[in-house]
């Protein structure tokens, strides 16, 4: 279960008379069990997958087969899908993709959850949806925010920033001979932060009419001049002993704030004890908010599947109803948020502290990317910024120049 967002789990569930088959149903003829098969992809915590193995065994309603993928999990489930040796259940990052729903590949969950909605955390169930429709049930939460050296601020003078113009002006109070500012990983931070300019700045990723992209504005070109500020502040790491999602940049020193993920958290807590803190990405301009970023694997349901029922009872058993096992997921392995807000207390790795506060921003704060906002249009973006930031570029003119581009690539998804 590692953090890439990127990239990189209450109440018991009540059951309704919704007119479907009672769970555990089965789909093959006889009554005989059916036989489900469950993808994920490879976590690197030990015990992961012992745990899914042991969840599968446990349904006494089909008999379901887990296989464990490392490997380029993305792309080995998008070609399977287009086979008739599909999953009949496999996980995704914030639910399937936008090709998945319109291929009709993916089953609408809605129904299945029912009243169960209003368990998890709404900002990760909305990730999980498209059109007012869920196709995911959230497993668990990896997020990403701002660690702070408290007493490197202290010694400054200067409070935890809040907005850019606080964190620009901290990466330069608080350098010292062998401590830097800011580190936000090996690239400058333009890869992990692109994004969520554009979230903090108070846009969003792609317009509301659904053709373009949503910060090509006054507030988004502002964005980009500022994180170029921030770049080329005095006390800005460029460069350190790992990238921005490993803790030993911050923990070593060479950065009194880092930009990470929470799956560094242990680590960290090891090595500075009580002499950090964590923030939301802060504010930018006038119209801004402060901000994180979030990702979650949710369970999808194979809509062209042979066992379309009984997958569905048993993603809503599995993801629903069986709180131990969802408790486990997020808290025996790694550092991770359960996507049901009940639990989240329970999980004693952020039912204080720091990892209390994840969960917060995740809840009050937290984005994930909008389903239109494709490789190509990423793509674009960080170019954009890139020049913006190394050569000077100006921002208006790139983010014009992404426009075009995310306006074909949206319609080519849309058609």
């Amino acid at each position: 279960m590692t953090g890439g967002i990127a990239a990189a789990a209450g109440l018991s569930a009540c059951g309704s008379n919704t007119g479907r088959p009672e769970p555990g149903a089965s789909d093959t003829a006889g009554g005989a069990k059916a036989q489900l098969s469950q993808w994920y992809h490879e976590y690197g915590e030990d015990g992961v997958q012992e745990a899914v193995k042991k969840y599968a065994a446990a349904y006494p309603n089909a008999t379901v087969t887990v296989q464990w993928n490392p490997g380029d999990y993305d792309k080995l489930v998008s070609s399977a899908l287009l086979t008739a040796d599909a999953p009949d259940v496999f996980e995704y990052g914030n639910g399937p993709t936008l090709d998945m729903i319109k291929a009709g590949q993916a089953l609408d969950l809605t129904e299945a959850l029912g009243d169960a909605k209003s368990q998890f955390t709404q900002s990760v169930l909305d990730a999980a949806s498209w059109e007012g429709k869920i196709y995911a049930i959230p497993q668990t939460v990896d997020m990403q925010m701002l660690f702070y050296r408290k007493s490197a601020l202290d010694q400054a003078g200067v409070a935890p920033p809040a907005t850019i113009d606080d964190l620009i002006k901290a990466t330069s109070a608080v350098k010292t001979k062998d401590m830097g500012g800011f580190y936000a990983g090996t690239d400058g931070g333009i890869g992990v932060l692109n994004s969520m300019l554009i979230w903090a700045s108070g846009q969003e990723q792609i317009s509301p009419d659904k053709t373009t992209i949503g910060f090509d504005n006054a507030d988004g070109h502002n964005a980009f001049a500022k994180f170029a500020e921030l770049a080329g502040a005095d006390g800005f790491v460029p460069s350190a002993s790992g990238d921005w999602s490993t803790a030993s940049p911050f923990v070593n020193g060479e950065a009194a704030m880092q930009w990470s993920g929470l799956w560094i958290l242990p680590e960290v807590t090891e090595a500075l004890g009580d002499d950090f803190g964590v923030l939301p990405f802060p504010s930018v301009g006038g119209s801004g908010r402060q901000a994180v970023v979030f990702g979650a694997f949710g369970a999808c349901v194979n809509a062209k599947g042979p066992n379309v029922d009984a997958a569905k009872d048993f993603v809503r058993w599995l993801w629903v109803d069986q709180e131990d096992y969802q408790l486990e997921f997020s808290n025996a392995f790694g550092t991770h948020i359960p996507a049901k807000t009940a639990l989240v207390p329970k999980a004693d790795k952020v039912a204080t502290g720091a990892g209390a506060e994840a969960a917060k921003f995740v809840a009050e704060l937290g984005h994930a990317n909008d389903k239109l906002w494709t490789p190509a249009i990423s793509q674009a973006v960080v170019a954009a910024l890139t020049n913006v930031v190394q050569k000077k570029a100006d921002p208006k003119t790139e983010l014009a120049a992404v426009t075009e581009k995310a306006k074909a690539d949206i319609k080519r998804l849309n058609g």
